[in-house]
């Protein structure tokens, strides 16, 4: 059940981090499917988190965590870094599928 479980709410966090992302990436990015979106919502949780990770560490109250122990409490500008690079991706996915509206 534990890895059913962590599938799960990978996809639910990676739909979340997504569609946020799409929203506030810059021009029309209405136009990638939505399993590409999840992808870059999932993948932009993981590179998010690490960077944050790598450029602020660990909290002092975790001498020995990971790249999940960033504070002490709910991490905002951990989510804040996710999905700026979800945004990021979108924009990148959206260029590379081709799929947007064509200009008049």
């Amino acid at each position: 059940m534990g890895l059913l479980w962590t599938i799960l709410v990978t996809i639910a966090v990676g739909l979340v981090i997504g569609f946020l992302g799409k929203a506030i990436a810059p021009g029309d990015r209405d136009n990638i499917p939505l399993w590409l979106t999840v992808v870059c919502g999932i993948v932009g949780a993981f590179v998010g988190s690490y960077v944050y990770y790598g450029l602020f560490g660990v909290a002092d109250n975790y001498p020995n965590g990971d790249m999940y122990d960033t504070s002490r409490g709910l991490d905002l500008w951990r989510h804040v870094w996710q999905v700026g690079v979800a945004a990021v991706l979108v924009v990148v996915a959206a260029t590379f599928t081709g799929r947007h509206t064509p200009r008049a």
